[in-house]
């Protein structure tokens, strides 16, 4: 099971069209462009845009809290649509 996470604030359950893993193509619609990875210390990864702040995209509050729980010595924030999904589910 995976989770995007809006910047709007909405969260949808999401699982991979294939049922066993997320395609580059799936990754990129969910974010709206480019991926980056970031490891999250329970294991999770979020994935989210790379070029996002280029972009100018909204920032995501939700995302941002996770990124700096897991992160506690950062003051960086999440912008645009992220989606948090377990390992398993990327290739």
């Amino acid at each position: 099971m995976a989770t995007i996470y809006r910047t709007n604030g909405e969260t949808q359950s999401v699982t991979p069209k294939n049922r066993k893993y997320f395609q580059l193509k799936e990754l990129q619609r969910i974010v709206g462009g480019y991926v980056e990875n970031i490891y999250l210390n329970d294991g999770t990864i979020m994935v989210i845009n790379e070029e996002g702040k280029r972009e100018n995209l909204s920032l995501n509050i939700e995302a941002t809290s996770i990124f700096r729980k897991n992160f506690p010595a950062s003051n960086g924030f999440v912008i645009g649509d992220v989606l948090i999904t377990e390992r398993a589910y990327l290739k």
